[in-house]
């Protein structure tokens, strides 16, 4: 099983999304789950882990199922004089072995052993970070996701069910 994590903020809470799926080119989910959650602490530059990393954890123990692969909205690394990603600490927290993914629309500087990518007809990068797997293997994966556009369609449907907008 593999999972696509989002988060999405409010000013009175915040909301965390989980898409399961089980094959890359799958096009609708297996399974999914929202969350609503108290408001997120602020963001700091450098340590989006703090306000995010408590949202994916409690979005993926909603299930039972022990993934192989998630995905999540961001980078895995950080160069080293920053400190750790958020795929990174992700990784660290769950007590099974995965690979994280990480697939991020924008460039940051301090981002670090990412892959930039494009799909479909967009001149648009994203960025492709990962642990617990090669990252040529991640860009591969997300390479072959369904969609014939920039952004896949399960990472669609996350983004989408984190906003409320998915049922």
């Amino acid at each position: 099983m593999k999972a696509i994590l989002d988060v999405y903020y409010e000013k009175e809470s915040s909301h965390a999304s989980c898409i399961v799926f089980k094959d890359w080119q799958d096009i609708t989910p297996f399974d999914f789950a929202r969350l609503t959650l108290p408001a997120a602490l602020d963001y700091h530059p450098g340590r989006f882990y703090e306000r995010e990393l408590p949202y994916l954890i409690a979005v993926l123990n909603e299930f039972i199922y022990r993934f192989n692969t998630i995905i999540i909205d961001g980078y895995v690394h950080l160069k080293r004089d920053v400190g750790k990603g958020l795929g990174t600490y992700l990784f660290e927290s769950l007590p099974y072995p995965v690979s994280i993914i990480g697939v991020a629309k924008n460039p940051l500087k301090i981002a670090d052993s990412f892959i930039a990518i494009t799909r479909g007809a967009s001149k648009r990068p994203l960025f492709i970070s990962a642990i617990g797997c090669p990252v040529e293997d991640a860009a591969n994966y997300i390479l072959s996701m369904h969609g014939r556009y920039r952004i896949p369609t399960l990472l669609k449907v996350a983004d989408k069910l984190a906003r409320g907008l998915y049922r």
